[in-house]
């Protein structure tokens, strides 16, 4: 049997079975994803956000080193390889925006593009 309510912004779940209560939960982690009591993904998304910040960072530090084509494999094998995970579930989410955008940027600083320059042609390749 199970009880919901809801009050201003959370649910509150309380399950029940063979006469014992079962505790509810705001975030679980599956292997490398985050899920929360209202599979609304933000705490998965923050958390590829702090990731994401750092592999921004690292970028940059070794962008005055390296080639722009060591610099793609560098954005595909960490950046993209983070951003992906969990892709499938995540990706209509309202929060995913903001990860679209940190990579927009990311591709737009191994390319030295201007801030408002698109990335598209850089998205297929």
């Amino acid at each position: 049997m199970q009880i919901i309510t809801k009050s201003s912004s959370t649910i509150d779940m309380n399950t029940e079975y063979d006469n014992k209560s079962v505790n509810s939960f705001t975030n679980t982690k599956f292997l490398v994803i985050i899920i929360d009591n209202i599979l609304s993904w933000k705490s998965h998304i923050d958390q590829i956000i702090a990731k994401l910040n750092v592999a921004c960072y690292e970028i940059m530090v070794v962008k005055p080193f390296m080639s722009q084509d060591n610099l793609q494999m560098v954005y595909y094998s960490y950046f993209q390889s983070l951003m992906i995970s969990g892709i499938i579930l995540w990706r209509n989410s309202s929060y995913s925006f903001n990860i679209f955008k940190l990579q927009k940027r990311k591709i737009g600083i191994i390319m030295d593009a201007r801030s408002r320059d698109s990335c598209r042609e850089y998205l297929r390749n």
